[in-house]
């Protein structure tokens, strides 16, 4: 199972940094993603870290700001994320797939086969 953690209210301009947690199995042989849905919107691909060859790629509206990282030793993925603004206010879901994802697809929530539940992330002053 997958467990997205660390959401909580933040200013605009603040860091927050998520945690998708794996129990029953390892995430050293899977890509970890991960996903946002705001209300109304469509479910988003802001990142993702392969597990092949630790390639992280981001959506164009979190690069810079974004870093997905990953700990072999403690199982788990996480997102750190700065200099929030409004727009990032959302529900974030960690997801699993194939150890290797071609960059394309990468950040496409159909070539998940194991999500978490999410973690909300709210900016606001």
């Amino acid at each position: 199972q997958l467990q997205a953690s660390g959401g909580g209210l933040v200013q605009p301009g603040g860091p927050l940094r998520l945690s998708c947690e794996a129990s029953g199995g390892s995430l050293d042989d899977h890509t970890i993603g991960w996903f946002r849905q705001a209300p109304g919107k469509e479910r988003e691909g802001v990142s993702c870290i392969r597990a092949s060859d630790r390639n992280t790629f981001y959506a164009a509206s979190v690069k810079g700001r974004f870093t997905v990282s990953r700990d072999r030793v403690k199982n788990a993925g996480y997102l750190q994320m700065n200099s929030l603004t409004p727009e990032d206010t959302g529900l974030y879901y960690c997801a699993t797939g194939a150890r290797h994802i071609i960059a394309s697809i990468c950040r496409n929530p159909s070539y998940y086969d194991k999500w978490g539940q999410g973690t909300l992330v709210t900016v606001s002053s």
